[in-house]
């Protein structure tokens, strides 16, 4: 159980070794959720997007098929993600793709910049939600969309015994809190067995 446990609660904040293990195991677990998240959003070309806790960067790539021409940022609090996210799209870094080291609750971008954030299986580690909340609302332009993708939706999931500083927030107060952010017209879509994606709007 404590092997168990330390390697999951690398999800958080991946680190060494067993990060990078981790950081491996999350770009190929987390595609199921990501595609049928993304498949609910109305792509157009050109978008500047960013992933919010990109960990190994398999969101940020899987945006940039979906927009021709786009530019997606990454940002992670993990040197080891933001290391792997970087190697994964070498071959379009700092020309399509720029990623760097930062946390939610102070994002390096200027205001009104993004046409999409994502933020895929990563707001149960972010501090102070409701403040990450406002910061990703700060940054979008009006109009943009952004998408909050989850494998647990329940208060009392086993992941939160299993990995260390996980708070699991239920679609009701995941709603509220972006409500209270300032977003508009909140979608959530859930599929079995438990993948949920939160779309908001920032008003026009």
């Amino acid at each position: 159980m404590g092997l168990l446990k330390s390697l999951f609660t690398n999800c958080a904040n991946p680190q060494g070794r067993m990060g990078r293990a981790m950081l491996r195991f999350m770009n190929c677990c987390h595609a199921p959720l990501t595609n049928w998240g993304l498949d609910l959003i109305n792509f157009q070309d050109g978008w500047t997007m960013l992933d919010i806790g990109c960990g190994g960067g398999a969101t940020i790539k899987r945006l940039l098929k979906r927009s021709k021409g786009a530019h997606v940022y990454g940002i992670d609090i993990s040197e080891e993600s933001v290391a792997k996210a970087r190697k994964v799209n070498a071959a379009v870094l700092d020309k399509q793709v720029y990623v760097c080291q930062g946390s939610a609750e102070k994002l390096p971008y200027e205001d009104e910049k993004f046409d999409l954030v994502t933020a895929v299986e990563t707001v149960y580690f972010w501090p102070n939600l409701p403040s990450c909340l406002k910061e990703v609302y700060r940054v979008m332009k009006p109009g943009a969309k952004f998408a909050i993708m989850v494998e647990s939706v329940e208060d009392d999931s086993v992941w939160t015994k299993v990995v260390d500083g996980m708070t699991v927030y239920t679609p009701e107060q995941l709603k509220k809190m972006l409500d209270d952010a300032g977003f508009v017209n909140t979608e959530i879509h859930q599929k079995r067995p438990s993948y949920a994606t939160f779309l908001g709007v920032k008003p026009s």
